[in-house]
């Protein structure tokens, strides 16, 4: 990264060499990498999760069990932000939170690259705790690189932030999941391992460069906290572990027993969060009725997640089983769709980011509620087109590839219209009482789309079946059109949030 490294006046965030990351403080650059090849590790297991759970030199298990599994790891993998922002604030702090998820994603990869189904689930385990702590955690270093929320660097930051995630994201399928499905799947997983290795070590060189914030710890436990708190999870962790025990030995155990309370966990924890906000008596009446339009918001992008994050598995599992995966005569692996996703969010956010500006510009931009609708009516579509597909296997033919490439762009212009103005508009209605906390809880809207569809798995329903894709399309488009017609109502109780 040296060639990008330019002299620069010293601002605010700028180390005293004068040093900068294309204009930006120098800590962006080891965030910036750290992200990409955390991304790079967890982008190319998931490419690799759904098609190693079916293949007969896998675990080779039923399309509906791996869905169940990757939905459910997909569903933990968001829950698990709101602990580790909470471990963050509460007992390390950012920077060293993340040295921590770092090395425990790296030994959850290296878990998984062993021959073995029992390591295998742990592996998925530990890959699901550090990425929660680190989720929730990297954003908030990002943030204070900067001088506050008026820098006129912040936006541009976050930005190149996110390049960082979707280089990661693009490269992984393309290095893990041809490994992975080439030559050997552990191979694959130990790839991810040395990713996550990669970007610890450089987190790890580049540390120096932060801002003295993230080394800092919020609102420390007292020592009267931290014995509760240990008190409670030695009491929790006991009970789990009679009851698994208890299970185990009475030989009625299957992998159910872990995916249902996860799936429920994931059901209803968002629920019992966003109620406890709205709840709460010392909100004033604004930040009461911010939370009441912020709620169509969460359920919307619930539905929305429940047919997006679909692509790494139901579509995946289709492309492996019924589509010709070649163009023009040539063959490649099933996981390189996962690829498509991210260059062509490359390749659009920054014309979307032109679109809504100029649009502002003329006083024409599009609400919130409509773009939300926007989104959810494209990821209807996505799976109206999915119907073709299906139907072309049904008639005993591959489909083209062509068709998915369809699918997975439509979903990502879905993408755009919803996701950045999701997290956007998360931030503005955030109650100052939540501030730190309301990310999280839009990661559990993830959370929550991701848990319906592994318990739809877990219940038997055929994901990849003309019916039910239908009928998610459909439920897709009501809930656009609702959010449509309401859009009124939801934007007066937003108040002063344009």
């Amino acid at each position: 990264m040296a060639s990008s490294l330019t002299k620069d006046s010293v601002r605010p965030g700028t180390p005293p060499s004068g040093k900068t990351f294309f204009g930006h403080p120098r800590g962006l650059a080891t965030l910036f990498m750290t992200e990409m090849w955390e991304r790079f590790s967890y982008y190319g297991m998931k490419a690799l999760l759904p098609l190693y759970l079916v293949a007969p030199g896998g675990l080779h298990l039923s399309a509906g069990a791996a869905t169940a599994i990757y939905s459910v790891y997909l569903s933990l993998v968001y829950l698990l932000t709101l602990p580790g922002g909470w471990f963050a604030d509460r007992v390390l702090g950012p920077r060293k939170t993340v040295a921590v998820a770092g090395v425990v994603i790296m030994l959850g990869h290296l878990t998984l690259a062993l021959p073995s189904a029992g390591t295998f689930y742990a592996g998925l385990g530990l890959v699901a705790i550090g990425s929660g702590l680190l989720k929730a955690n990297i954003s908030t270093m990002v943030g204070h690189l900067y001088d506050g929320p008026q820098d006129p660097r912040r936006d541009g930051g976050f930005t190149l932030f996110y390049i960082g995630i979707n280089l990661g994201a693009f490269a992984a399928p393309l290095v893990i999941g041809t490994v992975g499905e080439n030559v050997n799947w552990h191979l694959g997983f130990a790839l991810a391992a040395l990713g996550m290795a990669l970007g610890l070590a450089q987190f790890l060189l580049g540390t120096r460069h932060l801002d003295a914030r993230s080394d800092l710890v919020p609102t420390p436990l007292s020592d009267a906290e931290k014995k509760a708190t240990l008190t409670k999870a030695a009491l929790w962790a006991g009970v789990a572990a009679v009851f698994y025990v208890i299970v185990g030995v009475s030989g009625a155990y299957t992998l159910n027993w872990v995916l249902v309370p996860i799936t429920i966990a994931g059901l209803l924890i968002p629920v019992v969060v966003i109620a406890r906000i709205k709840r709460d008596k010392e909100l004033d009446r604004a930040e009461q009725s911010k939370m009441s339009a912020y709620i169509w918001f969460f359920v919307a992008a619930a539905v929305f997640w429940m047919i997006y994050d679909q692509g790494g598995s139901t579509v995946s599992l289709f492309a492996e089983a019924s589509a010709k995966n070649t163009v023009f005569g040539w063959a490649f692996p099933v996981s390189w769709y996962q690829s498509v996703n991210p260059v062509m969010i490359m390749a659009f956010a920054p014309v979307f980011a032109w679109a809504w500006l100029a649009l502002a510009r003329r006083g024409k931009e599009p609400s919130t509620a409509v773009k939300f609708t926007g989104g959810l009516v494209l990821i209807g579509a996505s799976f109206f087109l999915f119907l073709a597909p299906l139907s072309i296997a049904d008639g005993g033919h591959k489909a083209a590839a062509m068709w998915l490439v369809g699918i997975y762009f439509v979903q990502t212009v879905g993408e755009l219209m919803l996701s950045p103005v999701g997290l956007s508009v998360t931030t503005k209605m955030a109650p100052a009482k939540y501030a730190s906390q309301m990310m999280g809880v839009w990661f559990l809207a993830v959370t929550a789309g991701d848990a319906t569809t592994g318990l739809l798995s877990i219940a038997g329903v055929d994901l990849n079946k003309t019916g039910i894709v239908t009928l998610q399309a459909v439920l897709a488009v009501i809930a656009g059109a609702a959010v449509w017609m309401y859009r009124k109502r939801v934007k007066e109780l937003m108040g002063d949030v344009h």
